[in-house]
């Protein structure tokens, strides 16, 4: 097997080398077609939710990345008042093999570190879609379909 290139995953601009679990997690509504009532057929009609859950290990030097996480979980009351004008227009992106997901928000952040993990911390956090306009949501759409196409050949 030929060793491939380690691309990392993008939350914002923090990259996370070492990911040991992606997880995408899309929810759906669902509603009855009109006028079939006796049959029960049910239709698809929107996306409702969409969360991502991501585990990876911060190793050696790239520790240092974990108060920039922190930063944008938006751990502290001043943080979340200087960018909170900002999240009016724009979420967190996260960029990996899956595709391209804009307006996420870290909703857990959780950084564990044990005996046999000395120089590595592991995060857990899970994401979720906020969405802010409809333009960022075709602009996510495409973008989306044009990197799950494009990583078909990585």
């Amino acid at each position: 097997m030929a060793d491939r290139i380690n691309i990392p995953v993008l939350v914002g601009l923090v990259p996370l080398f070492a990911v040991t679990s992606f997880v995408l997690n899309e929810g759906y509504k669902v509603v009855p077609i009109a006028g079939n009532l006796a049959t029960h057929l049910k239709q698809l009609v929107a996306p409702t939710t969409k969360t991502i859950s991501i585990e990876a290990l911060l190793i050696d030097e790239f520790r240092a990345l974990r108060p920039a996480l922190e930063a944008m979980a938006l751990t502290s009351r001043l943080l979340a008042s200087a960018t909170g004008l900002l999240l009016k227009f724009t979420g967190i992106p996260v960029v990996a093999k899956t595709g391209v997901h804009l307006d996420m928000q870290i909703t857990t952040l959780v950084f564990t570190q044990d005996n046999q993990m000395r120089d590595a911390l592991k995060v857990s956090m899970t994401l979720t879609h906020v969405p802010r306009s409809r333009v960022f949501g075709l602009i996510g759409g495409a973008l989306d379909v044009a990197v799950g196409v494009g990583t078909a050949f990585i």
